[in-house]
């Protein structure tokens, strides 16, 4: 069997579109909603692929307290949508394999109808 985790965090931040003429070449924030499913072996001893508080805390570190309240053009400099679901992704490779957790999907919500899904 595959088992798949899913955890949703939210985090608010600014940035402008550079090269790119509308509206969005203008500073301007979000209220990012974020999905990020996870899958990997479940441990027999436990009966889980990964407790959620450990995810959290992954997501939180590496992501949520970068992210969260900054100035996104600081860290993606082309800060499209694609672009930061690829940096958090290529982000969490790392902490989520020390956990033996593979990055299998991820979806960005800019505004409530607006999003980028990333499969891996």
């Amino acid at each position: 069997m595959i088992y798949r985790l899913i955890k949703e965090f939210t985090f608010d931040a600014a940035h402008n579109l550079i090269n790119y003429n509308g509206k969005c070449e203008h500073l301007h924030g979000h209220t990012y909603k974020l999905q990020v499913t996870v899958e990997g072996p479940k441990d027999e001893t436990t009966g889980m692929v990964c407790d959620f508080a450990e995810l959290k805390q992954i997501v939180h570190e590496y992501i949520i307290q970068k992210l969260d309240h900054a100035y996104l053009n600081d860290i993606v400099p082309l800060s499209t949508a694609e672009n930061l679901a690829t940096w958090i992704a290529n982000t969490l490779e790392f902490p989520l394999a020390q956990k033996n957790l593979r990055l299998v999907r991820l979806v960005l919500w800019e505004t409530p109808g607006s999003a980028v899904e990333l499969l891996l």
